[in-house]
């Protein structure tokens, strides 16, 4: 029992080493092709639609860490298994740290980005976890001098090791975090208006708050120096630019609500921030558009790919190519140090982070990820509302009750928000003033509240006159509709 510990020790200790050596290359190297990422970004490509859903739903924001200490324990667990099985059976650590290369190696180069250079972390990772657990457990065995003190002094060095190596891929990736702070950019040309007198509390949403819903696994880090943005497909010529470019260019500031398709009746992932950016329109007359585009295939650094419709670009919305949300440099989360935004789409068709190509092509000639995945093409954002206040199964007092939220219909505007209350008549709401069609709507409502149990329900109207859907529907494929109704006790 005690032999098959000390298998089960160096195991984990040696598989951790090599992790933690693979992240740093990577870190330096090839940010975003560590082995956990790569094979975690395998799984979430792999997961059926459906569940998918289901983690974005149940899970939130913590989906990614979830999947990744899921992956971080199963290869513990492998590891200590080789481990044990090493100690008598040598060719065992061999085969098993083949094996883990070449899934790692395979993960790799499945990302739609994916290079040989990309193999590289895996295949470190398996060698120096190979090495480590074959010496390791030449110092288990009972002849060697000093039995367990012998084998727990290397445990101890190779535990160290790791951490520290760790700790050092954790100061390189901050590297960008520093990088961020340091950009200096420009004033807008065409500066936002302040937000008009009478905007509620929250209307803006602080970044650090901002909704995340993203297939990567860890924030890719950018160096602002080195990206540029190839603009390409079918154009005239094809255009490549610098961050100094893009940022030499007149930048557009304008105050403009983005929401998730993901996002459940009265759900959480919708925000809106003053975005600062370069006009997407004036880029695509320079290239040169040929006939018959219709769809901007927009890549990420990680390989995502979003399509967008074309007409989005030049019917004369605020279609842009992002570098600032409210006041600052994008924060890496929110896609640093570049990303599209398209108001009036949900974000799968029109908000691509950590941008770095736009192919002009068709709909027919080319499938973007979600796309491939049966969510449908257009993306258009639905008329939509929600109750924020008082909270679901909240017990206010009797007497007069704020009920207030917000609203949207991001292109189109809201012109009523209606409240019932125990599914009697519809009542309207104050609207508050906005600074345009392209942010959501905060209203409220007084009730004069009764004591006991009451349902609330709010549904909006918006600018061409079509009332929000009642029927329920799930977000896929292309967004949930449903009045949000809550339940409260007024005591």
């Amino acid at each position: 029992m005690r032999g098959h510990l000390r298998g089960a020790a160096a195991g984990v200790a040696a598989a951790g080493l090599g992790i933690a050596v693979a992240e740093l290359f990577a870190a330096a190297a090839r940010p975003g092709a560590g082995p956990l990422v790569t094979v975690g970004a395998a799984v979430i490509d792999a997961t059926p639609t459906p569940v998918k859903e289901f983690a974005v739903r149940e899970l939130g924001t913590y989906d990614k860490l979830v999947l990744l200490t899921t992956i971080g324990l199963v290869v513990a667990l492998l590891a200590a298994m080789i481990g044990i099985l090493g100690r008598r059976r040598r060719p065992v650590v061999v085969a098993g740290a083949t094996l883990f290369g070449a899934l790692g190696a395979t993960a790799a180069l499945s990302r739609p980005a994916g290079t040989l250079l990309d193999t590289v972390p895996s295949l470190l990772a398996a060698i120096v976890a190979g090495t480590t657990l074959w010496w390791l457990l030449g110092r288990s065995g009972p002849v060697v001098a000093g039995g367990r003190r012998t084998f727990l002094r290397a445990l101890a060095l190779v535990a160290g090791a790791a951490v520290l190596t760790e700790g050092g891929a954790q100061v390189v990736r901050r590297t960008v975090g520093r990088i961020r702070t340091d950009l200096k950019l420009p004033p807008p040309a065409d500066a936002a208006e302040a937000l008009p007198s009478g905007v509620g509390p929250g209307f803006t949403t602080p970044s650090a708050e901002f909704y995340r819903v993203d297939t990567a696994l860890t924030v890719p880090r950018v160096d602002p120096d080195t990206w540029s943005l190839r603009i390409h497909g079918m154009v005239g010529r094809e255009l490549t630019l610098s961050l100094a470019d893009l940022l030499a260019r007149p930048l557009i500031e304008r105050d403009i609500t983005l929401n998730c398709v993901s996002n459940e009746v009265g759900g959480p992932y919708i925000g809106t921030a003053r975005w600062l950016g370069v006009p997407l329109a004036p880029l695509l007359k320079e290239v040169g558009l040929k006939a018959g585009a219709d769809q901007i295939v927009a890549r990420s650094v990680e390989g995502m790919t979003i399509g967008t419709p074309l007409a989005t670009a030049l019917d004369g919305r605020d279609t842009m190519l992002a570098v600032a949300m409210n006041g600052a440099p994008l924060r890496p989360e929110h896609g640093f140090p570049v990303r599209m935004l398209t108001p009036g789409l949900y974000g799968y068709a029109g908000a691509c982070k950590w941008v770095t190509e736009l192919e002009i092509t068709t709909f027919a000639a080319f499938d973007a990820y979600w796309v491939e995945r049966d969510w449908a093409r257009e993306g258009t954002v639905k008329t939509a509302s929600r109750i924020d206040r008082p909270l679901p199964f909240a017990r206010p007092a009797a007497g007069p009750v704020t009920v207030a939220g917000v609203a949207w219909a991001q292109g189109r505007g809201i012109t009523k928000v209606e409240v019932r209350v125990d599914g009697g008549e519809w009542r309207s709401a104050e609207l508050l003033p906005v600074p345009s069609a392209d942010t959501w709507v905060q209203w409220r409502f007084r009730w004069p509240a009764t004591p006991g149990p009451h349902s609330l329900s709010v549904r909006a109207t918006d600018g061409t006159g079509a009332v929000q859907v009642e029927e329920r529907a799930t977000p896929f494929p292309s967004g949930a509709t449903g009045w949000h109704t809550i339940t409260v006790t007024v005591a």
